[in-house]
């Protein structure tokens, strides 16, 4: 275990802490004397103890202000998924529905061109219904 000194409101503190964390520590202590210095000017000297507990209950309402931050953007990251859930369910669903009407319309096309050609091949020449354009045919109209 590590031992640093830290600076808060003009007095120095000696404090532990785990090997390799000295650095962190000296700026978190950095934060919170800044704090205290902001309190101290807006209200004076009022003793380390009521300094130390007006910054606390500062960086606690900081924290918690920050946790309905964070529960915020979950609740908006969780409808935005939900959203785009429905969204791409609806897009399969429009993707089924013009599949299955290009299906049905394929089917309509052969079946067109089935009863074109069997007229082709009941013509007697006789003029009643002319034979099938074949460049049509050929180009799989």
């Amino acid at each position: 275990m590590s031992r640093v000194t830290v600076q808060l409101n003009g007095r120095d503190f000696t404090i532990g802490c785990e090997e390799g964390q000295e650095a962190y520590l000296r700026e978190l202590a950095g934060s919170l004397d800044k704090r205290v210095s902001e309190i101290s000017g807006q209200v004076g000297q009022i003793g380390d103890l009521r300094l130390l507990l007006m910054a606390s209950l500062i960086l606690v309402d900081d924290l918690k202000e920050s946790d309905r931050k964070i529960a915020e953007l979950e609740g908006q990251a969780q409808r935005l998924r939900h959203e785009n859930h429905g969204a791409a369910s609806l897009q399969a669903e429009a993707r089924n529905e013009l599949t299955a009407h290009l299906t049905r319309l394929a089917e309509r096309m052969e079946s067109f061109a089935d009863t074109l050609e069997a007229a082709g091949d009941d013509s007697d020449g006789d003029g009643g219904v002319p034979a099938p354009d074949t460049s049509l045919a050929e180009a799989g109209a």
